[in-house]
């Protein structure tokens, strides 16, 4: 019987595998399949409704959806990236190494809580 734990990075790993997919799943549902919330956007033709405000608010929508799952989406494949080239949990910023609470808290993070904090202090 085995009994080894689980390296730290395996278990971010499923967790990060478990999220994209679902992320994926729950984008192609609510775009009714394999159409891009761009598309979408594109469908709400501002000339077809009789409240322009309303279609116009709709199709911006659609847009800023999709940059959100597009970017969450980059930050969880990156993360992969980092486990599979051994740099998972180290600042990319300062090379410490990140809290593990961190890390627990926020499975895709490339900086130290320090460095993301100078980092949205610069924005």
């Amino acid at each position: 019987m085995n009994t080894a734990t689980p390296a730290p990075h395996d278990i971010f790993k499923t967790q990060l595998i478990a999220a994209r997919t679902e992320l994926l799943t729950r984008m192609a549902q609510e775009r009714g399949g394999l159409v891009s919330r761009a598309d979408m956007a594109a469908a709400h033709d501002v000339r077809s409704f009789d409240d322009r405000a309303q279609a116009t608010s709709e199709r911006n929508d659609e847009f800023a959806m999709n940059e959100h799952e597009t970017a969450e989406l980059g930050d969880i494949d990156a993360a992969l990236e980092r486990i599979r080239a051994g740099s998972y949990s180290i600042c990319t910023d300062c090379g410490v190494n990140i809290a593990p609470s961190r890390l627990n808290a926020y499975p895709t993070a490339k900086r130290c809580i320090d460095c993301q904090s100078l980092s949205e202090h610069h924005r």
